[in-house]
């Protein structure tokens, strides 16, 4: 003890009056020293007091020069790693990057508490777990999340990637990086597009082009389209998520329906029916499947939508069970023979959705028709 004691003596006389650039020296020859057991193991207790000391230096190259000999050291003092890891970033990020000293607790605390820099740079560790990755989803400044994005070593649950949609989907470069993902739920992926139509209907120049009256239109006719897009790639438990999303954002509109049935996404059209009659499942599929007409259009009407719109999407219902059984299926044949068998309904709200079949009828032998040009144009070449 004695030894240890004029050690930390003469220690502490010394830094109080060397300069800085020799206290920092000094300070990292002492970390390095430490960390490659060159000091004897009775004297390693008075090095780890003497670096507990430096944390108190008003000096930041010295507090720096401790930092980078020990951050990617696993046996540091936690005593020295937490308070370096706590002190300004410029100090801390070497620390915050790389010790492996830190529990995934630590940074989460350290996150909590900390700007934007300090959140950016536990953002870009090597690894971050998917419970950091949560933690980081929900507190962390957005420039932190895009890092955490970035980030290739980042796990990151479809649950954080839903928080983050919901807190920094306006940005661009994170909706960008959220749409490229895989892993992004359908809801969020479905509300990122919303947002990308929001700011479309904003932007000046498009407004002043188009009018405001149609640009909010197009954008809405836009975002339709995509979306539906989007109910055709969902699978299994998450067309129910997208489903619930939808109808909570008011957007299992008859004319949405009609659109998700007149192209062909059976799946998600009969969730979304399941969704909004609160019947059984395994009846509504039934009755869909193998229903009459009659029962189709109970479930219809079970679902909010009213009696002529129920005729409509039963008509509707009763040409694409022909076309399955047939084997050849085409959404601008069940919109054309939809058209042609009750052009004659009565009512402005029938007439409305008839306008809206007739549109996506067209759409689609537009699509047909390029596919058939690229097909002769290929086989001309």
């Amino acid at each position: 003890m004695p030894g240890r004691t004029l050690i930390i003596n003469a220690f502490l006389r010394w830094v109080e009056t060397a300069r800085v650039s020799d206290r920092a020296k000094a300070a990292g020859a002492l970390a390095r020293a430490y960390r490659r057991s060159r000091i004897r193991p009775a004297d390693c207790n008075a090095a780890e007091m003497a670096m507990i000391f430096l944390l108190d230096d008003p000096a930041p190259p010295v507090r720096l020069a401790l930092a980078e000999a020990l951050a990617d050291f696993a046996e540091a003092p936690r005593a020295v790693v937490l308070p370096l890891a706590a002190d300004q970033p410029e100090v801390a990020a070497q620390v915050l990057l790389r010790s492996p000293v830190l529990t995934d607790s630590d940074l989460v605390d350290l996150a909590a508490r900390g700007c934007p820099v300090r959140q950016s740079i536990i953002a870009h560790r090597p690894l971050v777990s998917r419970a950091l990755g949560a933690a980081l989803a929900e507190v962390a400044h957005c420039s932190a999340i895009q890092v955490l994005l970035e980030n290739r070593g980042a796990d990151l649950s479809r649950r954080s990637l839903k928080r983050i949609a919901e807190r920094c989907g306006d940005l661009t470069e994170i909706r960008n990086l959220l749409l490229e993902r895989d892993d992004l739920p359908g809801e969020a992926r479905q509300a990122l597009v919303e947002r990308v139509g929001a700011a479309l209907a904003r932007f000046d120049l498009v407004r002043a082009a188009v009018g405001p009256s149609r640009v909010e239109r197009i954008a809405r006719e836009a975002c339709d389209i995509a979306t539906i897009g989007l109910c055709g790639e969902a699978r299994g438990e998450e067309i129910a998520a997208l489903v619930e999303h939808l109808r909570l954002a008011g957007r299992l509109t008859p004319a949405f329906l009609m659109h998700a049935l007149c192209s062909g996404k059976i799946e998600f059209f009969a969730a979304a029916i399941v969704n909004l009659s609160g019947e059984p499942e395994r009846r509504v599929r039934s009755i869909l499947a193998d229903g009459r007409e009659a029962s189709v259009r109970s479930v219809f009407e079970a679902a909010g939508l009213a009696r002529d719109i129920s005729t409509l999407f039963a008509e509707a219902t009763l040409l694409w069970r022909q076309e399955a059984r047939s084997g050849v299926f085409g959404g601008s044949s069940v919109s054309l023979r939809l058209l042609e068998r009750v052009r004659q309904a009565g009512g402005a709200a029938t007439e409305d959705m008839l306008d809206l079949v007739e549109r996506l009828a067209i759409a689609e032998q537009r699509r047909h028709a390029r596919n058939y040009v690229e097909i002769v144009a290929r086989e001309a070449a």
